[in-house]
């Protein structure tokens, strides 16, 4: 009888460990799984995105994914650098809030492998000024604020030099530095500072090249740029993820709502031109 008691209760005691072992969670992602059953079976997405144009995008096709089994997180941020520095340590799923050039840059520099999904707009990159109201008006010695990374500061220098400011070794060159200016006629002198600085340093310097999601957020009129790209420039915003969750079916979705004619539509009704669908 007590063998038979010891064992039942050995049968009982790997039965429980076998139960706690299928409720530990698997991989490190932010995505989880929630519901009680396959067909209702939801899952959460966390993505990072700049307020203005983006998140607004982003909640504006929430609804729909919850239809398609996706509960959209939108985290936002107010610079560019911790929405890839969180997607590269899992914190996050995907992003939306940059250019192709950008995220190139970036993963040089940190030592990232994040992945384009999917571009889905373009914002037009301009110069703006508090003072002026054309770029001839300029004076000799201005101090222009240009974004003190990479990309987008190459972004800035090309953008003077199309509109006959500045001169540069290549205008394509789109990782350009002011190192590879060869003419500066008016003698202008460049302020490095962050991008999501731009509109604050308006009254401070005769003109700040600046990214059009903090014009949007600003409330500053983007019809009030001095300069501004056209749509020839190679700056479409991505949605972006890691290699190891680009084909997963819920990243899929997203792409596909972010590229539908129902955002086209909601683009271009709400941003009037400011923003462009780029698909």
């Amino acid at each position: 009888m007590k063998k038979w008691v010891m064992a039942l209760l050995s049968v009982m005691l790997v039965a429980v460990i076998a139960a706690c072992g299928n409720n530990e969670k698997s991989g490190d992602s932010a995505a989880t799984d929630t519901g009680s059953g396959s067909a209702d079976k939801t899952v959460t997405l966390k993505v990072g995105a700049t307020a203005v144009p983006h998140a607004e995008i982003l909640k504006h096709i929430k609804p729909q994914l919850e239809k398609e089994g996706v509960n959209l997180e939108v985290v936002e941020f107010t610079d560019y650098v911790q929405p890839n520095v969180q997607l590269n340590e899992k914190k996050l799923d995907a992003n939306y809030f940059q250019t192709e050039p950008y995220l190139v840059e970036q993963n040089k520099s940190r030592g990232m492998n994040l992945v384009t999904v999917t571009g889905v707009h373009i914002e037009p990159f301009g110069g703006y000024s508090d003072k002026y109201k054309s770029i001839d008006e300029i004076p000799d010695g201005a101090t222009i604020a240009i974004p003190n990374e990479v990309s987008n500061g190459a972004r800035a220098l090309i953008l003077l030099a199309n509109h006959g400011l500045i001169e540069l070794k290549d205008k394509t060159n789109i990782t350009s530095t002011q190192k590879d200016i060869t003419s500066n006629p008016k003698n202008l002198k460049f302020l490095e500072t962050d991008a999501a600085m731009m509109t604050r340093q308006l009254k401070q310097v005769d003109m700040a090249m600046i990214n059009m999601n903090y014009v949007l957020e600003a409330k500053i009129d983007p019809k009030s740029a001095l300069i501004v790209e056209d749509s020839s420039a190679p700056y479409a915003n991505y949605l972006v993820s890691r290699e190891d969750n680009k084909n997963d079916e819920a990243i899929q979705k997203l792409a596909k709502a972010l590229t539908s004619d129902d955002v086209k539509k909601f683009i271009n009704d709400t941003y009037k031109g400011a923003v462009i669908p780029a698909f």
